[in-house]
């Protein structure tokens, strides 16, 4: 055990010699959520072994492309132009995670994000460990009325300028997360890590280059409010469904899920992944549903009602990330 000497006046807290000597707390803000998107701008907060910050870095990025949700993100395709490419802060990025490990609000995203880009740029992020503020917020069972990081700062009195700004998300996220680390601490809670295991695939669709897109409102081609791609209607999943999603095994192509209550990440935006990862996404839940997603499985929501009506089994917003990143091919034939 370490021996908490930070806090002057508080008793001092005996730290788990098995937690981690420093961490990178990342936010990236992309053009989606699917293979084919890319990083706009990213920041980083390193942190030592007890959560105190050391220094922060911020960068935009050229996607090579539509920014995408411009709303959202607030960088057009004007301020993105002449803003460096990955590949040009590869190796910067590279030297704020080198030896740490990752944290980020829904990790499994960033990470992915983060690893795709590497495998783009023909190199592998220094990052071997993950840790979702998500999954811990649960494992401190902290008193949340939803996952999202406006509700994670609340609870420690995090001011929040403004969101999804990589760089203030990321403060955010860094000074929600020392507090979590130390209640984790007090009560010897094991931090939840996951491996992160580097990407060598990506897929890259035709999009439109910035500076290229086709009119609409505010120049951002046929992007709206709503909605984080030109608008579409879903293309119907072309695999057959296989059945019911069995706890610890993968997810499979044609696996039917629905999605109840409020998400960390827009809902749209995950039904559009699930619907690039091969799965078919529900706007109801029946006998035939293969998973329901739910933050809240306790919820009296029709669906959640109905899937402990069909036994339809039920996981949590991070789970279905984690799932999302290796999803079973459907059977040929």
């Amino acid at each position: 055990m370490l021996e908490d000497r930070t806090t002057a006046g508080s008793p001092p807290i005996a730290w788990p010699t098995a937690y981690p000597q420093g961490y990178a707390v990342v936010d990236v803000e992309t053009t989606g959520l699917a293979r084919d998107d890319r990083i706009v701008s990213a920041a980083v907060y390193r942190l030592d072994a007890r959560g105190e910050v050391e220094d922060h870095w911020y960068t935009l990025v050229n996607p090579e492309r539509d920014p995408g949700p411009v709303w959202i993100h607030g960088l057009t395709s004007e301020v993105l132009r002449d803003a460096p490419l990955f590949a040009d802060v590869a190796e910067e990025f590279a030297a704020r995670l080198d030896g740490r490990v990752l944290v980020a609000h829904n990790a499994v995203f960033d990470w992915q994000m983060i690893a795709r880009e590497y495998a783009r740029a023909e190199r592998e992020a220094p990052v071997r460990q993950r840790l979702c503020t998500i999954a811990l917020a649960k494992e401190l069972a902290l008193p949340l009325p939803n996952h999202k990081l406006e509700s994670l700062a609340a609870h420690f009195g995090v001011v929040q300028r403004r969101a999804h700004h990589a760089l203030d998300d990321a403060r955010v996220l860094a000074e929600a997360f020392r507090p979590s680390l130390r209640a984790a601490a007090e009560g010897g809670v094991r931090l939840p890590l996951h491996e992160c295991r580097p990407l060598t695939e990506w897929s890259d669709r035709p999009a439109p280059r910035i500076g290229q897109q086709a009119g609409g409102p505010g120049g951002y081609g046929g992007y709206r409010p709503g909605s984080w791609r030109p608008a579409r209607k879903r293309p119907a999943c072309p695999y057959p469904n296989p059945g019911r999603y069995e706890a610890g095994k993968r997810l499979k192509q044609g696996m039917r899920v629905a999605f109840s209550g409020d998400t960390s990440v827009e809902r749209e935006l995950l039904e559009d992944r699930a619907t690039d990862a091969g799965l078919h996404v529900a706007t109801s839940l029946s006998r035939l549903t293969s998973l329901l997603v739910t933050n809240d499985p306790r919820s009296g929501t029709s669906k959640v009602v109905k899937a402990r009506q069909y036994g339809t089994p039920v996981v949590d917003e991070a789970a279905f990330g984690q799932l999302l990143g290796d999803v079973e091919p459907a059977s040929e034939g």
